[in-house]
This record gives structure tokens, sequence and C-alpha cells, in this order.
């Protein structure tokens, strides 16, 4: 039986932005500063695919990055909002 992969069902578009990114350190480099090298950008589906099989698998890792901020725009900002509010008042 072959098994796929939950990254197998992701929605894929013509470049691909979850490719892999190493980058060797040698200790010269100073990390003080954040640069847009560490930023990358991603569909709310493809997040939202992987973020859901992460969570109902009890991923661990998720753990490491709960505090981390993630940059939505003002627009999904005002909807996850209402829709937030609107879930605890009912």
């Amino acid at each position: 039986m072959n098994k796929s992969s939950f990254l197998d069902e992701i929605p894929t578009r013509k470049s691909n932005s979850m490719h892999s990114r190493l980058k060797l350190y040698t200790g010269d480099e100073t990390r003080d500063v954040q640069t847009s090298e560490n930023k990358v950008s991603i569909t709310l589906a493809e997040l939202c695919s992987i973020l859901t099989d992460a969570t109902q698998s009890r991923r661990a890792w998720l753990r490491d990055f709960r505090g981390d901020e993630v940059q939505i725009s003002a627009d999904l900002y005002d909807v996850l909002s209402t829709y937030w509010n609107m879930r605890r008042g009912a």
C-alpha cells in the first residue's frame, strides 16, 4: 500500500515557495539584524493544510513556534477577529 504524505495533498502553485532554504553558518555571521531573507510567503490554503494536519497528528514542533508572530493582511485580520468574537458569543 502506497501511503502518500500530507504534503502531496497541498495545492501547488507554479512557483513552489516551500522549497528548502539551507544556509551554512560558520559562526562569523552576526544574527542581530533580521532580514527579509528570514521570511517566506505561502497561501492561506497551504498554511491551513499543514497546520490542520500537524494539529490532528499532535506534532510536538507546533509548541516550538506557538509564540512566533505571523503577518496577515488587515482584511483577513478583520474577518478572523469578527469570527472569533461571534464564535465566543454563541
